[in-house]
């Protein structure tokens, strides 16, 4: 049987900020959907030590990046094509890479696993699943929207789009127990080697329960205490036949 690999990129940018212009905009989300078929298809699990979910966090003052393991996945291919899959990410794996050695991550992550962001206690795993795969159109983009001008405001989605996106793929992304569908832009590639896709994209952490310093109060952002809703998620993840791994 042929063995494919998937390098699946979505690198992350979970963009937050104390302050309100232009830059941001996010991936459709609309709610979950039925997860797509994977009858008939070749099934690859994930490499969890080559895979993972990147992030970066961005303030007025400054942004802060790091990584979220993934515990488990597969991924499924029908011929020449993505058809079905899904990654579970391991929340209490989450690690901030910029202040390492400095003494100020850890607190970092503790805060990020807390009630006030992830709540890794109740909600210990997140989740991908895809539903849909289609054709990429930049006519099909939602429109970059309008934030609060800062140093480190959120990228525009336009702006972070991944190099000559091929594919829209929609999933279920579950986050503190909240399942809502999004829509995001790929690269994929198809070689003899295997399946490689690309992608980065911005969503609204709100929609998911993650409220902290959200940009609903206006006395907040007078006094620089308000979070950025936009968010970009994203993996970096590889797969192959169970054959090939061993």
């Amino acid at each position: 049987m042929k063995n494919y690999k998937l390098t699946f990129a979505l690198a992350v940018l979970l963009s937050t900020a104390w302050a309100c212009g232009p830059k941001g905009g996010t991936v459709e989300t609309s709610e979950a959907q039925e997860v797509a078929s994977s009858e008939s298809a070749v099934t690859l699990a994930v490499n969890t030590e080559n895979s993972q979910v990147t992030w970066i966090g961005s303030k007025t003052g400054g942004r802060h990046n790091g990584t979220i393991g993934i515990s488990s996945g597969e991924i499924s291919v029908k011929g020449d094509e993505l058809v079905a899959g899904s990654i579970v990410i391991d929340i209490n794996s989450i690690v901030n890479l910029d202040m390492a050695g400095k003494g100020g991550a850890a607190k970092l992550e503790g805060h990020l696993k807390s009630p006030e962001f992830f709540d890794a206690e109740n909600f210990p795993e997140a989740k991908f699943e895809v539903t849909a795969v289609s054709a990429f159109s930049a006519a099909s983009l939602d429109a970059d929207k309008d934030e609060y001008q800062s140093d480190n405001t959120p990228a525009k989605l336009s702006e972070i789009l991944v190099e000559n996106p091929t594919h829209f793929i929609s999933g279920n992304l579950i986050i503190r127990g909240t399942s809502l569908n999004i829509t995001i832009p790929a690269h994929v590639e198809l070689s003899d080697n295997g399946l490689k896709a690309q992608a980065k994209f911005n969503i609204d952490r709100s929609l998911w329960g993650i409220k902290y310093q959200d940009e609903s109060s206006v006395a907040d952002k007078a006094k620089d205490r308000f979070v950025y809703n936009t968010v970009t998620i994203g993996f970096d993840i590889e797969a192959s036949t169970s054959s090939s791994m061993e």
